[in-house]
């Protein structure tokens, strides 16, 4: 039996044990597709965008910088009216002025000797391409592309890093963020030593035959030093996370807010009018108001890798948590007992006291939190399940450890 039908096996038991679990709807399915090779079918016409391409004479070329539309249709036979028309009739579907320049576009101009053009297709992104008729009814339709899910398994082994053991396998950039979001909390993305290894079974999402993304993880599991760890995904109370072979949850929660006694006085923001800069610029925090000397906490676990002043910030704590997220703190009077640079903190430690340092109206604490490197919203961040599977839920999850551990040893 090939390995591809054997992973179909495999996750085909696991959608059956799957539908013990409670909220059993929620869960992963194997998409079965047809064999569509043969055909019954006489008609050769090719069709592209889901027009008869073989009845056109096909043009392509890509938006220039700063161009417009008339430029390319006044020359393949259509007006400034029969443009202008088309714009109104269908300007709920597509704003034109979205038009993206370097974007690739295909006339189809009628084969007679006026070449005038009937259709153009502006490809929006991979997924979208937005038909503009220029036919008996001047309008314009998108035009979606079917997107296919395949069933994918892969492994290595780390030579430098995760990236390049992924990328010189030839696997979708996207699985890296995908595994070090999964095991953010159980691996150090940072400390992975040559001779580590992973292995995974995952969805891929393709356009064309090209990969676009990665959808599903089904299994995984990382070794590293003798230590194997499984992520094995299980609905628990409605919501799906990843356990790993004893059932204990991959992630561990942050605290909700990191002091106590507080309010927010103001929320996070693309663009923020400066209470003492009176210009509008990125707030990409959440601000607390509370007394000078409150106790500021690290809301998880993670190593201190900043406590200095800088500038407008006043007095900061920086903390990585995971190679995820890390947390910084702001406008602090003090820092707190042992947070200096490369130190450990706990949850709920103490690492400064709420203060005015820096370019501040009042006492309040800026707290912000980064996922790989960019801000987030510290109000919206989604505490992670830390409970184990239970133990009346114990039985099913062991059937679908044993249907992912059986996997991962086919490759």
């Amino acid at each position: 039996m090939s390995g591809q039908r054997l992973i179909i096996l495999f996750l085909l038991l696991f959608a059956c044990f799957s539908c013990n679990f409670p909220g059993g709807k929620n869960t992963p399915s194997v998409i079965a597709q047809a064999d569509t090779s043969a055909t019954t079918s006489s008609d050769t016409t090719e069709y592209l965008f889901g027009i008869p391409g073989d009845s056109f004479t096909l043009l392509s070329g890509s938006i220039k910088r700063n161009g417009i539309l008339s430029s390319i249709l006044v020359e393949h036979g259509i007006s400034m009216e029969e443009i202008d028309k088309l714009i109104k009739n269908s300007a709920a579907v597509f704003d034109v002025r979205k038009i993206r320049s370097g974007n690739h576009y295909t006339l189809f101009c009628s084969k007679d000797s006026t070449a005038r053009a009937a259709y153009m297709v502006y490809e929006h992104d991979p997924t979208i391409s937005y038909v503009f008729s220029f036919k008996d009814s001047l309008n314009i339709t998108p035009y979606r592309k079917e997107i296919k899910s395949s069933i994918k398994y892969a492994s290595s082994t780390i030579e430098t890093s995760l990236w390049n053991a992924m990328l010189n396998d030839g696997m979708h950039p996207s699985l890296v963020a995908r595994l070090s979001e999964i095991f953010a909390w159980s691996v150090d993305f940072f400390g992975l030593q040559k001779g580590d290894s992973f292995k995974v079974v995952y969805e891929e999402l393709s356009i064309d035959d090209k990969p676009l993304d990665v959808g599903k993880i089904y299994f995984a599991e990382f070794r590293s030093t003798g230590t194997e760890i499984f992520a094995i995904p299980f609905i628990q109370d409605g919501s799906e996370s990843y356990f790993d072979g004893e059932g204990n949850s991959l992630r561990k929660a942050f605290l909700k807010a990191p002091l106590q006694f507080s309010r927010v006085s103001s929320r996070f923001s693309s663009s923020r009018l400066h209470p003492i800069l009176r210009i509008r610029r990125p707030h990409y925090g959440v601000d607390y108001a509370a007394p000078v000397g409150t106790p500021v906490l690290s809301i998880g676990d993670g190593r201190v890798t900043r406590a200095d002043i800088e500038s407008g910030s006043g007095r900061v704590v920086r903390i990585t948590h995971n190679s995820v997220y890390s947390t910084a703190y702001l406008h602090l009077s003090r820092f707190g007992q042992g947070i200096v640079p490369g130190a450990w903190v706990k949850q709920g430690d103490i690492i400064g006291y709420v203060g005015s340092s820096g370019l501040s109206t009042g006492p309040h604490l800026d707290f912000r939190v980064y996922m790989n490197g960019s801000p987030v919203d510290p109000l919206k961040v989604e505490a992670p399940p830390v409970e184990p599977v239970s133990p009346e839920n114990m039985e099913n999850f062991e059937k679908i450890k044993k249907v992912a551990v059986g996997l991962l040893d086919t490759f």
